[in-house]
């Protein structure tokens, strides 16, 4: 059976996979992620998830190695995680009432292959009173999620409607990724 590592610690890319039946280790990449503000949205996902993705794979060349990167678009604008409760603050104010989009890049590297894709949603908040904001951020659940929201946890009472992949969303496009990792080998399992 070939050896999949996820390039990541992120716990809901761990429980994504876990609920495919696909058998993996995770190694954080520790890379120091580089950005080239000309790149959209989806190319720099995928440039993420492959930075993360190659420095793992330079480690355990002889495995199957996953990487993938979130970001959230609005206007233009990409958002990353906030770095602190004001920042978090702004972003949700930014988002609600509105709609933006969720970017997720994968990238699946192995001994001399390699396949990249990006799956983009969008999100519809509801319009979000200042209480409804701290409440949410007091939660904590703000600080290590692009946009500052998970959809798959108390977040989701933020959101009207999404139009696309909701495993997107939450970090990790699963369908497209387990097709991608078949053509590597790597299969679910009952």
């Amino acid at each position: 059976m070939t050896r999949l590592i996820l390039a990541s610690q992120s716990p809901r890319r761990k429980e994504l996979l876990e609920q495919a039946h696909i058998p993996f280790q995770t190694i954080s990449s520790n890379v120091e992620e580089w950005t080239d503000p000309a790149l959209s949205p989806g190319e720099l996902v995928v440039s993420l998830a492959e930075q993360k993705a190659e420095a793992v794979f330079r480690d355990h060349p002889e495995h199957v190695v996953l990487g993938s990167d979130t970001v959230v678009a609005i206007d233009g604008d990409v958002l990353g995680k906030p770095v602190d409760a004001d920042d978090a603050r702004s972003m949700l104010k930014r988002l609600s009432g509105t709609s933006h989009s969720v970017y997720t890049g994968v990238a699946v590297l192995a001994d001399g292959k390699r396949k990249t894709f990006y799956e983009k949603a969008d999100v519809y908040f509801y319009p979000l009173s200042d209480e409804e904001i701290d409440t949410y951020i007091n939660s904590g659940e703000p600080f290590d999620k692009a946009g500052s929201y998970g959809i798959q946890g108390l977040g989701a009472v933020l959101v009207e409607r999404i139009s696309g992949d909701y495993f997107a969303i939450v970090g990790l496009p699963l369908a497209g990724t387990v097709r991608v990792l078949k053509e590597f080998g790597v299969n679910w399992q009952a």
